[in-house]
């Protein structure tokens, strides 16, 4: 798609009566950036750059629209197609075991988790995948953003990927997000034991037709699940995930606890007052409760910490 892409650039300039350098200066980049477009080497084009090439070669939308095919070969095999479904979905239901979900990356926490891909080539193929992972995230901004369902384990913020710094900026981030109406973030505690979907991520996507796809993913391997039997499996294995992590609130004050450096497990709310406060939450109107925003539910019999 590379190569394609290339192709498509160099035949668009040629007939536009464009040199390389020209065709650099309108688009603000270096002669050999264009040249390395056209042979399909170097850095893949980021979309920014890809936009800037359709306007001044009158692509009519052209370059734009190849660009996600361009940049899919930044990644695994078995990760292009569950790409592609993410993009359409509707509602994502995703269960992290190991690092926040891409779509709530800060860019320097998604370069620290990038970089330590075994297989990574060069520092040009780790930039292309920290620009095409922070594109993908613009869905959420979009007036058509899908329903965003997060289960964390514990595991995610006690890791400081990327050093210290780097991870009170990733949890301030997903603080902000989970404050939006279409985001919802729950923590799954270490003291809830063991769980069906240890082995690593899993998530379950719901496409614009009503159907439903799910993926499991570990660090070298992938899987796209969609048999309608072993999706309903899978959006049990989920369901028993969200009844068993915190509500919405008290995983909030977990994030802000391990920002602030002081998060000690004796601090856990016990089972019982999980339950007390997810009943309340339940009861209260219009379901805000299951987003985490709004007004706090005011705490009764909570121990003190140390």
């Amino acid at each position: 798609m590379a190569a394609l892409f290339g192709s498509r650039v160099r035949r668009l300039r040629t007939a536009a009566g464009l040199t390389q350098a020209e065709l650099g200066d309108r688009t603000h980049v270096v002669s050999t950036r264009i040249t390395q477009i056209e042979r399909a080497s170097g850095a893949k084009p980021t979309l920014e750059l890809a936009r800037a090439l359709d306007a001044a070669l009158d692509a009519d939308n052209l370059l734009v629209e190849l660009w996600p095919y361009v940049y899919r070969e930044a990644f695994p095999d078995w990760s292009r197609r569950f790409m592609g479904y993410s993009e359409r979905a509707v509602s994502i239901c995703e269960y992290a075991a190991h690092v926040v979900p891409g779509l709530l990356q800060t860019e320097d926490y998604a370069r620290a988790v990038l970089s330590l891909d075994v297989l990574l080539n060069s520092e040009e193929q780790l930039e292309e995948r920290v620009t095409a992972r922070m594109e993908r995230q613009e869905r959420l901004s979009a007036p058509d953003c899908p329903k965003l369902w997060v289960i964390l384990d514990e595991a995610v913020l006690r890791r400081p990927i990327g050093g210290h710094a780097v991870m009170r900026n990733q949890l301030a981030r997903l603080l902000d997000a989970a404050a939006e109406r279409h985001t919802t973030v729950q923590v799954l505690p270490f003291d809830q034991g063991g769980h069906e979907a240890m082995g690593g991520s899993l998530t379950i996507l719901t496409l614009p037709d009503g159907s439903e796809v799910a993926y499991t993913e570990g660090s070298d391997y992938g899987q796209l699940i969609e048999e309608p039997a072993l999706i309903s499996r899978y959006k049990v294995i989920y369901d028993r995930l969200r009844a068993a992590a915190l509500p919405p609130l008290m995983s909030l004050d977990m994030m802000r606890s391990a920002m602030e450096g002081d998060y000690r497990g004796s601090n856990l709310p016990s089972r019982t007052e999980r339950r007390r406060v997810a009943q309340e939450q339940l009861q209260q109107p219009g379901g805000r409760q299951l987003r985490g925003g709004g007004r706090r539910t005011p705490r009764r019999g909570r121990r003190p910490g140390p």
